[in-house]
This record gives C-alpha cells, structure tokens and sequence, in this order.
C-alpha cells in the first residue's frame, strides 16, 4: 500500500520557524499514524457513548469478569523503569510555551508533565509553536528575554533538568489545522504524539533519557491496546527499539479506575506508572451517573477531598495496583499558586498542601504533582521523609488494601452537600477559566487556584447534575436553570465593574458566560466542554 499523501494545514496563519517542525517527512509520518490508528479510535469513541448509555441506563458499574484472568495472574509486570524515570518524587505541570518550559526543567522538581492537553488552549501556535519550545529545550536554544518584563530566562545545566513527560491531547479531540485528502481533520493525540515521537525520540535516547509520555482521558483497557499499538509502529518505523517509549495513565475516569490492572498489562512493554487525576475523575462519575439521582449528587468541589471514602479506595487500589505490577503510583495536584501578596493565605494553604503530601507519601505513593515551582521543595519534603535514598516505595505492596465495586462507587458516603457559595463558586470558575481558554490560555490563576480544563468540567458537571437532580441547596433554594442563570448574570456585573468597561469589552466574557450555560442547561450533556469550546476557539 502507497503511503498517504501528508496532511493539509487549513485555516491557519503562518507561525515563525513552524517549518522546523512541520516538516515534510514528520507531516507524512503523522499521516501514517492517522491512516493506521484513527479508524479503531472512531470504534472507541463510538464504545464510549454505549458504554455510558449502558451505566446511565443501570447505575451500575463492576471489574471485567472477560478479564478477570488478567487480574488473577500475579506473575506479569510492567518494564522496569529507564533511570531517567525511576525517582518521580515531585512532578511539576504546564502548557509549553517558552516560558513555563524554563521555568518548568529548571524547577527542581524530578519531572515536567509537558501538556499539550488539559493546561494548553489548542490553538494552532499552542500546538506548533509548543513543539519547538521543546525542540529548543533540548538543543539548549531555548534562552530568552520576555520583551515585556525584561527578565531573561536561561536553563541550568542538563543535569540539573527535570525529566519531560508529554501529556498529548485526548482520543476525542481532532486536531481541525491538520486534515487529509479527504477534509477529515486529524485526531489530535495523534498530531501532538507524532510530532513530538518523530523530531525528539533519538535525540532524547542520545541524551540518555527517551520519549515518555502522559496518556489522558483514558476509558478502558482496549483505548490503552491502541496506544501500545501507535508506540510499537512509531518505534519500528522509526527504527528505535521497542520499549523505549514510556507511558504513565491518568486514572481519571471512572471507568478506568475498574480496569487499571488491565490497562497496565495492555501496556506493560510500555507503562511506567498509574497517576490520579482528582477533578476529571470527579467530572466522569458526574457524566456516567448523571441521571442515577441523589445517590450519586457530589457536593460543592472543593467538598470532595483525597479523604472521602471514595476517593481512598480509588487511591489506595492505584497504589495497590501499580506496585504489584512493578509501576510507580503518582498522586494528585496541588494547584496552589502562592500569593505575593497575603502570608497568611500562603500559611493555611502550604499546611493543606503539606498535609496532602504527607498522607500520599504514607499511602505508598511514589511521587506527586505541583503546579507552581514554589510547591517543588514543599512536596519534596514529604517524600523524602518517607523515600529517603530510595528513589520509589514500589516495595510496599499495599496487601491490606480490599477495594470492592461498591467502594469506588459509595459517593453518598458523603456528608457534605451542596451550598449555595459552591455554586457560586462554580459558575465564577467556569465564566473566568473558559474566558481564557478562548484567548489561548489552558493554565490560569483563579482565586490562588492553578486551574486548567478539569476544573470547568466539573464545575459545568455539577451545576447539570444539581439541577437535573432537583438538588435543594443549604439556604432551601432549588437548583435550577433560572438560578443558574440568575448567578451567572450577576458573576457578568461583577466582572463588568471589577475590570472597567474598557477591560471587560475587549475580553470574552459574554461568550464564556454563554457557553457555560450551554453546557451546563442543555437537556443533552455535553461529553466535552472543550468540543464546542473548541468550535469558538480562534487561532
């Protein structure tokens, strides 16, 4: 068979230097990896919706019995981990414009989360231009002087350099600039893997390290069989040996969360690691059980800690999981970003993250996650007091831990219920992060909170389930789309006479006001915010 023709870049503008990145023999690569892959995850997608009509249908949810040999069988592991991934004790995230990307490998933290997805807008300079900030990055052409501050930014010496980890975009996301003979656009995991694979995978061998990489928005077991599937072509076409690749999942979907052995053995050439992704994980229990009535009502999201029962048992079954599989257990986020401004809202909120740290450290995990550079040495407290030397705890194999269906799924174990300030809360982060989202932006500061796409989902997610599940607030008002929108009218004033006339004009507070009662009153729910976002995204 002929190779496809290379894929068409439509509707875009010219970026500089993109033709360090879209060259002819990446494009044509990309389109290989499209002609071969986008096929099975168009099946998958379409599993997707039957999958969640199925659980909407039933409310019910249970380990695979088709694959209850997989999980029975204890002598498989995953590939022991390249030296370059083996101490994960603090993982610092963000999009990769030339900023973040110094900021982030200089931070001291053992790994950078390069995102491409959940923190990144996918413009088309994102998606390019993010590209070259990594290519820079590793041939130390990244220096450069913010024409605005003035402030220079230079990398440290490469072994003092975190390890990079692409987190590419989700299989539901296409990628519109990118489209092949047909008009048909590109699925956007693959243009953001491709790339990436095809201009850095030697040169990161070279250094001693190699292509590793996030996997999000994972739903079952056979969407980690495609992934494994692009890596061994990409490697063979490529002529790089097979395992070198590296990929750790985010556990953030519900469905996920009952296939996680499963996911690893589909992987284990492949895997490194199992991550917990709080926000989206709270965002898929809300989108499967939309309509399993109060029983599966979450309240207010910041309600919902890493203590409630659960959210331990999904924890704990990740830590038990992955370290009877050889992998590494990262644990979630803190999205603090410290103030310039109030010590004293920097005290309460470095003991909540110190607290945070601590229990996962205990629990057994191997590493975790911070969004700002400050948070780096605060985590790394934690884990170094538990790991000491050792670079992971893999050999605390968690066997007092029985994690059954009806664990993972004991929402109303809950006491906590929805107020009327969460739901103000919700539609102020949806209106202010989805504004953003739209001029480029996918990490934005909200409230000292480092916020990226998770957060409006479950923001949205909620604001849908309280109304359609008729959820009375603590101050006995109803939810309802009229109060939603009534909340959101007034978080528009607000913002109108916080910002001036002049400042609230020129941003897009209207259409991000708009969209956000789309997506939270539509009698059908939206899989994704960012798919009609992505509609009005420009650029």
């Amino acid at each position: 068979m002929s190779a496809p023709a290379p894929p068409a870049v439509v509707d875009a503008e010219p970026l500089p230097r993109q033709e360090e990145v879209l060259t002819e023999a990446a494009l044509a690569f990309v389109a290989e990896l499209h002609r071969r892959f986008t096929p099975r995850r168009d099946e998958l997608l379409a599993r997707r919706a039957e999958r969640r009509a199925e659980i909407a249908r039933t409310c019910r949810l249970d380990f695979l019995p088709e694959t209850a040999d997989v999980r029975a069988d204890d002598s498989w592991r995953v590939a022991p981990a390249p030296e370059a991934l083996n101490d994960r004790r603090v993982e610092i995230t963000g999009p990769t414009d030339r900023k973040m990307t110094v900021n982030a490998l200089n931070s001291g933290a053992r790994v950078w989360l390069a995102d491409f997805e959940d923190a990144s807008a996918p413009t088309w300079e994102n998606v390019v231009l993010g590209q070259l900030s990594l290519i820079d990055a590793y041939t130390r052409r990244i220096d450069f002087t913010d024409p605005v501050s003035g402030k220079s930014y230079a990398l440290r010496p490469d072994a003092e350099l975190a390890t990079v980890v692409v987190r590419p975009r989700g299989w539901h996301l296409d990628e519109r600039h990118l489209t092949d003979a047909d008009g048909t656009p590109v699925p956007g995991a693959l243009v953001d893997f491709g790339l990436y694979f095809f201009h850095n995978a030697q040169r990161l061998i070279d250094a001693g390290k190699g292509p590793y990489f996030y996997l999000p928005k994972t739903e079952s077991h056979l969407e980690a069989r495609l992934w494994n599937e692009v890596f061994v072509f990409a490697q063979d076409h490529l002529g790089i040996a097979r395992g070198t690749v590296r990929a750790t999942v985010l556990i953030e979907t519900i469905t996920a969360a009952f296939e996680m052995e499963e996911i690893l053995y589909e992987l284990r050439e492949h895997a490194s690691g199992l991550n917990a992704g709080r926000w989206d994980y709270l965002f898929s229990i809300v989108k499967n059980f939309r309509d399993g009535g109060a029983r599966f009502v979450l309240p207010d999201r910041n309600a919902v800690t890493m203590t409630a029962p659960f959210m331990r048992a999904y924890t704990e079954l990740l830590v038990r999981t992955c370290h009877r599989r050889g992998a590494h257990a990262i644990g979630g986020m803190a999205a603090f970003i410290p103030s310039r401004r109030d010590a004293e809202v920097n005290k309460v909120a470095f003991e909540k993250v110190r607290a945070d740290k601590d229990r996962e450290a205990g629990d057994g995990f191997d590493g975790s996650w911070v969004a700002h550079p400050d948070l780096v040495p605060l985590a790394m407290e934690s884990f170094d007091r538990v790991l000491g030397d050792r670079p992971h705890q893999k050999d605390r194999l968690r066997e007092d831990v029985d994690v059954r269906a009806e664990d993972l799924l004991a929402i109303d174990s809950l006491d906590a219920k929805p107020t009327y300030a969460g739901l103000v809360n919700a539609v102020q982060v949806g209106i202010r992060y989805i504004e953003a989202w739209l001029r480029g932006m996918g990490a934005v500061a909200i409230f000292n909170l480092m916020e990226d796409a998770a957060t409006a989902e479950i923001s949205r997610s909620q604001i849908w389930q309280w109304i359609n599940a008729e959820v009375v607030l603590d101050n006995g008002e109803q939810v309802t789309a009229g109060l939603a929108r009534e909340v959101a009218a007034g978080e528009l004033a607000n913002l109108r006479a916080e910002l001036g006339e002049e400042a609230f004009a020129a941003g897009n507070w209207q259409q991000a006001h708009d969209l956000l009662l789309k997506v939270a009153l539509d009698e059908d729910y939206a899989d994704f915010l960012t798919l009609p976002a992505y509609e009005q995204l420009k650029g």
